[in-house]
């Protein structure tokens, strides 16, 4: 893609990486792709905002050198020092050395821990403000969204926030860049969510912090690191954020995620049942097989839904291991306040729904009924599971 003016002497030199596989090494973007987005400001003194992963380095600095030369850039800011968004800054300190390097004060530290850079680093404090021209930028300390180093830079004149990894998302730029001019909406929002979940989730009490601080700050423009610039409804983008983040401290949409695995089939069998259940009341449900699916892509369904099911069989006296798995990641990423039952297959001993209630007791889950069965379903068995999936529907669609 081509540089893009987003506002007057302000352009988007981002890129697009549809050769990563897994982001951060672990969550799959293999289909979805990321932007690297970054912002070169051109005004009396020329500021590059946040940078990109080393491999897109000849890609990144082409984007530049078609508005300036690299050697004429005054400023660096790095909001985050994290290597998707900072992987060129050895080779770009080398044809720019004169260039000033500004980060948080935490992000001096991890600057020189990364790069082991510390010449020409400038560390600004939270809402100081650097003139370069008619332009002025003010920087927003923005700890553990999602790093302890990680700031907001806000150009004052365009009213203009360049995020970070706040109000980003998955999902490389298919050609437009603004939320005004994208036909794939769903996708970007969707691909926001599991970044969200995957990303920041755990930080949520940060996240409703740093959109406090910004709260009376007018926003004409919100632009992140990753996904879409937001110039029509930036208001969006902040307002799903907060919305994301306060369910970490209370129960989320009426909705069921419903969890299973199966060994041999007799859990799937019963699984149907449940969803029949579930339908008869209209409930929204999202159904994964946890041996399937990637743990991120589940992440944004528990998040979301207030409401969960586990099915998964005993093995060797505890859960399945897929299962345990999911649980066990959900536990790391503080996913609680949850309706939820367990069912599962068990041969010559149970254990399973045992174990799951130990992972997500933490979590303050509501388990709110249990059903094991032994060996293959009866059909009674169906019958039973029916009503089981249809009383957990009914409770959650009666919750205030």
């Amino acid at each position: 893609m081509r540089p893009v003016e987003i506002k007057p002497g302000v352009y988007w030199v981002g890129v697009n990486d549809r050769f990563t596989q897994l982001f951060e090494g672990f969550w799959p973007i293999g289909q979805e792709g990321i932007s690297y987005n970054a912002y070169l400001l051109k005004d009396e003194k020329n500021v590059l905002i946040d940078l990109a992963k080393s491999i897109k380095t000849d890609e990144f600095f082409e984007q530049i050198e078609e508005i300036i030369p690299i050697s004429d850039i005054n400023y660096v800011v790095i909001n985050h020092l994290e290597p998707d968004h900072t992987g060129i800054i050895t080779i770009l300190r080398k044809i720019a050395p004169q260039a000033e390097i500004i980060v948080s004060e935490k992000g001096a530290t991890l600057l020189k821990a990364f790069y082991h850079i510390d010449h020409k680093v400038r560390v600004v404090k939270d809402q100081e403000e650097l003139r370069i021209g008619k332009k002025i930028l003010r920087f927003y300390s923005t700890p553990f969204v999602h790093w302890p180093e990680t700031m907001m830079t806000y150009e004052v004149t365009e009213k203009v926030l360049f995020s970070c990894d706040g109000f980003g998302g998955y999902g490389a730029l298919r050609g437009a860049i603004f939320d005004d001019e994208c036909t794939e909406k769903d996708f970007y929002l969707r691909e926001m969510l599991r970044y969200y979940t995957n990303i920041v989730a755990t930080f949520s009490r940060s996240v409703l912090k740093a959109i406090e601080k910004l709260s009376t700050v007018p926003i004409e423009m919100v632009a992140p690191s990753h996904g879409l610039i937001w110039r029509k409804e930036p208001s969006l983008v902040v307002n799903l954020y907060k919305r994301w983040a306060e369910y970490a401290f209370s129960p989320a949409e009426k909705g069921v995620s419903l969890l299973y695995g199966s060994m041999y089939g007799n859990t799937e069998k019963v699984m149907s049942s449940v969803l029949k259940g579930i339908s008869q009341a209209s409930l929204p449900v999202e159904v994964f097989n946890v041996a399937e699916t990637h743990v991120s892509y589940i992440l944004a369904s528990l998040w979301k839904n207030r409401g969960v099911i586990i099915g998964a069989p005993t093995y060797e006296g505890s859960l399945f291991p897929p299962m345990a798995q999911v649980l066990e990641m959900a536990s790391l990423k503080h996913v609680q306040f949850k309706t939820a039952a367990i069912f599962g297959s068990y041969g010559w001993s149970g254990g399973a729904s045992k174990r799951a209630r130990e992972i997500v007791l933490p979590l303050k889950w509501d388990i709110v009924d249990v059903f094991d069965f032994n060996g293959g379903p009866t059909e009674e068995d169906l019958k039973r599971a029916e009503a089981f999936g249809f009383d957990l529907a009914q409770k959650i669609l009666t919750q205030p």
